[in-house]
């Protein structure tokens, strides 16, 4: 059981609102604000250079605080400035050539989908999207067959989608692409931090998140994981800079040996400290307990919502996260969205450009609300917020 008191008391917006946008930024936690600050005054006081020399052990511990969520090891860790910037360094790295096959799914996140066409027009490599189940989720057997008849040079899954309450099959994914040679690359900016996420499991050559969603952490941080097979493999970002290898003569360089090859010189060390102690609050509280809590929350929620006049519920799949999508033809998700801000109850929009593959699929051509909270949000909460839905849809 969480001690949901303290845990309140540890997060000063509670104050001030209720907040279901997690999948958009989470609320911080006392000891993350706190670690940014005390960095900042101490910039402020000594300088910027002097001020992380001083801190340089704290911030070693991002590193292990991360590989410690993903069941890792600190070298394996790169830091980075978002996912997104995580995804572009990871796929920078892979050589591809004309005709090359990209394997991923209709559910991949937007970004990913259109840096996969960029790498089409630029490259001319393919794009192919394996089919989903009935039920909702990709077709494990499919992406079976698929990787058997194209022999894919990248296998890319977001595991948890910003668009759906799916949870992606990972670990089987991973499972065929070792057996198959295939790079794997997963998104695991919505799972990080509402589940457990095992990157020894998932068997992935990257893992790519952000440190402000479920990790509780501050904007402007993100972190790339990369497999052993990768280092080994002399792989690195296509732009590196002076900290991620060493200019050793006029026309040669040498790769640091570590994960830190995807890293840039340049760090807002009091970010960096912030998501350190983020992660490291992250698994004080426990992942288990974490999707325990979640999995009830949502289970609620959903129960509710879903007794609304005119609303449909878009999340499919065996196993739901905690992000769900509600959709209502005759109240444009805009203005359900305003209500429930007139009440201080944070939400988001989830629009049609953002997930067209899957919206396209279900019928919905405009914007969806998105909902998802996490393990400090109350059923007093929710009780709120379905009200406020209620009164609004009338």
């Amino acid at each position: 059981m969480l001690d949901l008191t303290t845990l309140r008391a540890d997060t000063p917006g509670v104050r001030h609102v209720s907040h279901f946008n997690n999948a958009g930024a989470s609320l911080m936690p006392q000891p993350v604000i706190d670690a940014i600050t005390r960095h900042v005054n101490l910039e402020a006081e000594i300088g910027g250079y002097e001020a992380a020399e001083a801190q340089k052990e704290a911030i070693q511990e991002f590193y292990t605080a991360t590989a410690d969520l993903l069941n890792t090891t600190a070298d394996h860790i790169a830091a980075t400035a978002n996912a997104t910037d995580s995804y572009a360094r990871a796929l920078s790295s892979i050589p591809f050539r004309q005709g090359d096959v990209i394997l991923t799914t209709i559910n991949d996140y937007v970004s990913n989908q259109i840096a996969f066409l960029s790498l089409q027009k630029r490259y001319g490599i393919r794009i192919v999207r394996a089919a989903d189940e009935g039920n909702g989720g990709v077709s494990v057997a499919d992406m079976a067959d698929k990787i058997k008849a194209l022999h894919p040079r990248l296998v890319a899954v977001t595991h948890v989608p910003t668009n759906s309450g799916l949870v992606q099959p990972v670990e089987a994914i991973g499972q065929l692409c070792r057996e198959n040679d295939v790079l794997y690359l997963v998104d695991a900016c919505q799972s990080v931090g509402q589940l457990p996420v095992d990157v020894r499991r998932i068997q992935c050559d990257f893992l790519t998140a952000t440190c402000r969603k479920f990790l509780r952490g501050p904007r402007g941080m993100g972190f790339l994981y990369v497999s052993e097979k990768v280092l080994a493999a002399n792989m690195a970002p296509l732009f590196i800079d002076l900290h991620g290898a060493e200019w050793e003569s006029a026309d040669a360089y040498r790769l640091e040996p570590t994960a830190k090859r995807f890293e840039d010189w340049e760090f807002p060390y009091a970010l960096v400290l912030g998501a350190a102690e983020a992660h490291k609050y992250t698994l004080r509280v426990g992942l288990d307990a974490i999707a325990e809590r979640n999995a009830a929350l949502c289970a609620t929620l959903r129960t509710h919502l879903a007794q609304l006049p005119g609303v449909r519920l878009l999340d499919e799949g065996a196993l739901l996260s905690s992000i769900i999508i509600l959709y209502c033809e005759h109240k444009p998700a805009a203005e359900l969205k305003a209500a429930l801000s007139a009440r201080q109850i944070n939400t988001s929009i989830s629009t049609y450009g953002a997930a067209i593959l899957d919206y396209a699929r279900k019928g919905m051509r405009t914007a969806a609300l998105r909902i998802s909270p996490h393990y400090y949000n109350t059923d007093e909460e929710i009780a709120r917020l379905v009200d406020t839905l209620r009164n609004a849809l009338r």
